[in-house]
């Protein structure tokens, strides 16, 4: 589970849907809010990965927890550095 959770956290794919999916939240956030969104994305990144593009070593209940896990990892410094980004921006 950690080797699959490694190999998640270095996907160049999942990291540039996360960061879509953080920008998109920021540009919407007025009508949509942020938990929502966010929670809904992580969540849905971590189910359609493994669904469209199956790893044969890992069963599919793993690999969607190992998604929540890394995508969770991967979500935290992505909105540490879009909220400096908007700070700065001011």
């Amino acid at each position: 589970m950690i080797e699959l959770v490694f190999s998640q956290l270095t996907d160049v794919f999942r990291i540039g849907l996360i960061v879509a999916l953080v920008m998109t939240m920021l540009r919407t956030s007025t009508v949509t809010g942020r938990v929502l969104p966010l929670v809904a994305g992580v969540v849905f990144v971590a189910v359609i990965l493994p669904t469209t593009m199956p790893s044969s070593s890992a069963q599919l209940g793993d690999a969607i927890i190992a998604g929540l896990i890394s995508n969770l990892i991967i979500l935290v410094p992505v909105l540490v550095l879009a909220r400096l980004f908007v700070k700065l921006r001011r």
